[in-house]
């Protein structure tokens, strides 16, 4: 059963990341669908303007705009997710996945792998960096990329206000809202995973004390010692 919690967060270590010199590490975040993630890596960037960020979402944009996932998309979907000028319909794509699991699994096969061949591309370009990557990744452990990550942060918030945030973001009713939460891995799995949970409960204030907390934390790690 999912803990509602405090508003600060945990940290759970992995012994692995402690032999690592002369080097950041890559950190993941994830969490649930409206829980926080974005606002999260937006406090993040305020108090590390020069760290590298990855955003999945951005990619998977970026990805439906090639003219081989295009094909693809078209073979497994119809034209029909597709407007006369060639711009993804989202929505009814959106729809779709949600209301059959082989398609939203399709959807996952043609893009996925391509997501996580570019972060991991561009985490290990980025080892030699002075500077801290972030990986924000909503998918992280369903698609197994917690594997090419030193820490996992999840970010968190309690039931009632996933569902409030996410019904109002994607301005859906509240059982569209539902289905989309529960066809994702539950989030209280996510985080007996992470090696680090914060909550986002309170206002953004709160959320960007955890965040300075937490660089303060990795700081002191041998990895991001100047």
């Amino acid at each position: 059963m999912l803990i509602h919690g405090p508003l600060l967060f945990f940290s759970r270590w992995r012994n692995a990341g402690w032999c690592y010199k002369n080097r950041v590490p890559a950190i993941g975040i994830t969490g649930g669908v409206s829980t926080g993630k974005s606002t999260f890596c937006h406090c993040l960037r305020e108090i590390l303007p020069k760290a590298k960020f990855f955003d999945a979402d951005e990619v998977a944009r970026q990805l439906v705009a090639l003219e081989e996932v295009k094909q693809e998309l078209t073979a497994e979907f119809g034209s029909g997710i597709f407007s006369a000028s060639g711009d993804l319909n989202r929505e009814t794509l959106r729809t779709i996945v949600f209301q059959d699991a082989a398609k939203k699994s399709a959807l996952e096969k043609i893009l996925h792998p391509r997501i996580r061949r570019q972060w991991s591309v561009e985490a290990d370009k980025h080892r030699t960096s002075p500077e801290f990557f972030f990986a924000d990744i909503p998918l992280l452990y369903e698609t197994g990329g917690e594997t090419l990550c030193d820490r996992v942060v999840v970010v968190a918030c309690s039931p009632d206000i996933q569902l409030a945030n996410l019904m109002r973001r994607m301005e859906i009713e509240r059982p569209a809202a539902e289905a989309m939460i529960k066809s994702q891995m539950p989030l209280e799995e996510k985080i007996k995973k992470a090696d680090h949970v914060v909550w986002n409960n309170g206002d953004r204030t709160v959320l960007a004390t955890q965040a300075a907390s937490l660089v303060e934390l990795w700081r002191q790690e041998k990895w991001t010692k100047r």
